[in-house]
């Protein structure tokens, strides 16, 4: 959700090193930054990251952009001497040179980090190119990770566009409340009973949750995250939770359908006009509900 924000950064022809955790670089490989700082969620650990980064870096009076509203990502860069831009929340008014108020009327994440974005190069006085997000992330895939995506394809004996990809799993909690869809075990039958392949690809850390949520669905290898990506743009219909392979999907700008229960669509859903909607805070989609959806997507009658 982020990408509109990283663009805007980019068509100001400044520098721009990513401080993110690991596995976004790979996501990133296709982009061109000046630099990529991993960073562990640990204040300290990634204040010493960033200052390693600046002593090997040719880079003058570096400015930060913290799109993260947590304390400890304006305690790691304040006290690695980079000044920096970000909302006030969460007590860091005093920590931030360029503190911003949020806007008063709630804004979609991919909305929010580009209002703060432009607030940024604003007090940079640097150029703002785009007064607005565009309606659709423009993730840029590298060569890699579309004959990654290909070739997993290829090992399961599968065509792309040929396949349902689903994701039956989220990790962690929202709010106390699980935030897997219940339903993906008999969604995954009745769409195999139409004669639909069902694959999903999870990483390494979430395959037994994944098998055990779908245990009829062809499991691909784990692949990283820009293959995945890549792949989700080859399948016919992307079918998900409320979490990172909808924004993944988004990004890829790939049909899918995203399953709500106990999040809020409006601030979290994936950004994207090829995405539909089920479900919403409180209420999940049933089944039936969710199979019909997905055949008329797919064009296919419900009683095939």
């Amino acid at each position: 959700m982020s990408l509109p924000s990283l663009d805007l950064l980019l068509q100001a022809d400044i520098p721009v090193v990513v401080c993110a955790r690991p596995w976004a670089q790979d996501l990133l490989a296709a982009y061109p930054l000046a630099g990529f700082v991993p960073m562990r969620g640990n204040w300290r650990a990634d204040r010493a990251c960033v200052r390693q980064h600046l002593k090997q870096s040719a880079a003058k009076r570096p400015y930060g952009l913290l799109l993260p509203d947590s304390l400890s990502s304006a305690l790691a860069f304040r006290f690695a001497g980079i000044p920096c831009a970000g909302y006030r929340d969460d007590g860091r008014s005093l920590i931030l040179r360029w503190p911003c108020r949020k806007p008063k009327t709630q804004l979609h994440a991919v909305q929010s980090w580009h209002f703060l974005s432009r607030f940024a190069l604003t007090r940079w006085q640097l150029p703002v190119t785009s007064p607005e997000p565009s309606p659709e992330l423009q993730w840029q895939a590298a060569i890699p990770h579309e004959s990654q995506a290909a070739q997993a394809l290829s090992a399961a004996g599968l065509a792309a566009h040929d396949f349902i990809l689903i994701a039956p799993t989220a990790v962690g909690l929202h709010k106390g409340q699980i935030k897997t869809w219940p339903g993906f075990d008999s969604l995954t039958q009745a769409l195999q009973a139409r004669g639909l392949q069902v694959v999903m690809a999870p990483p390494a850390a979430e395959q037994d949750a994944a098998r055990l949520a779908a245990p009829t669905a062809l499991c691909l290898p784990p692949l990283g995250l820009g293959a995945f990506a890549a792949l989700t743009r080859l399948a016919r219909l992307v079918i998900c939770n409320d979490s990172g392979v909808s924004h993944l999907a988004a990004a890829a700008q790939a049909r899918q359908i995203t399953l709500f229960g106990v999040t809020d669509a409006a601030r979290t859903g994936p950004w994207s006009n090829q995405a539909l909607r089920m479900g919403r805070l409180g209420a999940w989609p049933s089944t039936a509900e969710v199979l019909t959806q997905a055949l008329e997507t797919l064009d296919i009658g419900s009683d095939a």
